[in-house]
């Protein structure tokens, strides 16, 4: 009898070319966030080229002898999705792809162990128990990198403050403190060479807080800021960027789906703790399907509002839906509004993708009270939260304090905040024109992806269309793009809706209330009686 196999080297490198950054950059964030999972108040880094060792050293919970050996196994971990940064017990093991050792001690009550793992071959990568060097006197873990490349980014003291910086941005911003005090009471203390990091403010001309807030609670959901500058910001520094626990996810203008008029002069970033349920595997993006999928596009829908009408204070934002859409389009997204808040009543998942108008949506029948990691819950705190908010914002721009959560300061799903309607203009600072305010429903967008086999595919809160697809060419010819299209959209709404088991039935009801939205009368037909 044969038995499976693993091409340990091959699985190390796909896992390696998952991560949007270069393996070092990973392999660094991977140890740094292990430390915090384990509930370390310092980390302490140390290089030496001379040796080409570079050694994380901190005072977290430790390891027992068992989880030592455990910690060498793929994809082996104790951890729970949603607790902290890591998960999928994947980390340290891409350090076998650039090292020639990695010795782990740790020390938890009165085990102290230690381990030498490293690669043979490309389908072994052996252990084994050694004495450990003594660099823990009371508790928490070690790992020591020897690097095969001399000249590595790892032994590179400017690398590794840069990375981190990058990476970790809340945790060395006074802002923060106090809103991740509650995962992180004691804060924490980063060493590079004996050099502690200092915690840094984002000084700009101009600065305001971001929050928001859900389930009614007193504390905001998510916390931070947007910054204006009268000059191009560092490339790095554009767009807003998204962190969980501290760990920086995303950044930019792509992610949110919002772009100001002058975006390489505006930055900022908001630190939403509950999102940690919803990290990919890589630690690179958020999962877009199921209760995981709706919590982050409804916190991103909600984020949405609060920039676009930040940037429209500012006199800084961009009117959504100015261009107008294909001519097949229209007359489908015209149905969608109705389609998408009749299903949600079904389908509650679909709440985070529904627009909110005043007076206008309802409220989904669902309760307010759940988990934070009941997708469910969330959308219907975000989504009837937002729909009861009717005033118009403030056009003044507020500095950030030091305790960024401030009361005075309108906060998206906070129902005592004040908010424009749909129907309401904003009256654009420095600018003696109006715009309608932006809005965050779903969109249709085409593109071409020969390759593909699927017809449409949900990205963010947008479908996207595969003209490339042979049955769309087929539908073109037949002149029935319009059911394409919305087969297109109940197909790539589907994986979000409902469990795997469900989506067929999703999709008929999809298509049997678009089918209906057709005998229905349009408000100007109506009101033309």
């Amino acid at each position: 009898m044969g038995e499976t196999r693993v091409d340990l080297q091959h699985l190390l490198e796909d896992l390696r070319d998952a991560y949007p950054g270069s393996i070092e950059e990973t392999i660094l964030t991977e140890i740094m966030a292990n430390s915090l999972d384990s509930g370390a108040t310092k980390i302490i880094f140390a290089t030496d080229p001379a040796e080409r060792t570079l050694t994380v050293l901190d005072n977290g919970s430790g390891m027992q002898r068992g989880e030592l050996a455990r910690y060498h196994d793929i994809a082996s971990s104790s951890k729970t999705r949603g607790e902290g940064i890591g998960f999928a017990g994947v980390g340290i093991k891409l350090g076998l792809l650039v090292c020639e050792e990695v010795l782990t001690e740790t020390r938890r009550g009165k085990t102290h162990v230690a381990s030498s793992w490293y690669m043979s071959s490309r389908h072994r990568a052996p252990w084994k128990w050694v004495t450990p060097l003594g660099q823990i006197t009371e508790r928490g873990t070690a790992v020591r990198l020897t690097l095969q490349n001399a000249l590595s980014p790892l032994l590179d003291p400017g690398f590794l403050e840069m990375t981190l910086r990058r990476h970790f941005q809340p945790l060395l911003d006074p802002n923060f403190d106090e809103f991740l005090a509650g995962h992180y009471p004691k804060g924490i203390a980063i060493e590079i060479n004996g050099r502690s990091f200092a915690k840094q403010h984002w000084r700009a001309v101009e600065s305001a807080p971001l929050e928001i807030r859900l389930m009614r609670r007193r504390k905001p959901s998510a916390l931070g800021y947007l910054i204006r500058d009268d000059r191009a910001l560092a490339e790095e520094r554009r767009g807003l960027a998204i962190s969980t626990f501290g760990k920086v996810i995303r950044r930019g203008w792509d992610w949110l789906g919002v772009t100001p008029t002058t975006p390489e002069r505006i930055g900022g970033i908001i630190e939403v703790p509950e999102l940690a349920a919803c990290l990919t595997l890589n630690k690179g993006d958020f999962i877009r399907a199921g209760a995981r999928g709706a919590t982050y596009l409804g916190f991103r829908k909600a984020i949405q509002e609060a920039v676009g009408k930040r940037l429209a204070a500012w006199g800084d934002g961009h009117a959504a839906n100015e261009q107008a859409p294909p001519r097949e389009v229209r007359p489908l997204q015209r149905d969608l509004v109705q389609v998408l808040e009749e299903l949600s009543m079904d389908f509650p998942l679909l709440g985070s993708l529904v627009e909110q108008r005043a007076g206008g949506q309802r409220r989904l029948p669902l309760g307010v009270r759940g988990s934070n990691s009941d997708g469910r819950a969330f959308v219907n705190a975000s989504v009837t939260a937002l729909a009861e908010s009717e005033a118009t914002v403030a056009t003044e721009v507020t500095p950030i304090s030091d305790t960024a959560a401030s009361n005075e300061n309108p906060s998206v799903g906070d129902p005592t905040a004040d908010f424009p309607t749909q129907d309401q203009a904003i009256q654009l600072a420095a600018k003696s024109i109006t715009r309608r305010p932006a809005h965050y429903g779903l969109d249709i967008q085409f593109e071409d992806r020969p390759d593909d086999i699927e017809i449409g595919r949900l990205t963010e809160s947008t479908v996207w269309v595969n003209r490339a697809h042979p049955a769309y060419r087929r539908a073109q010819v037949s002149h029935s793009i319009g059911y394409h299209i919305a087969l297109a959209v109940a197909m790539a709404l589907a994986p979000l809706a409902v469990e795997a088991s469900s989506q067929h039935g999703f999709v008929t009801a999809f298509l049997s209330r678009w089918g209906e939205a057709l005998h229905r009368p349009t408000a100007g037909k109506q009101s033309r009686r």
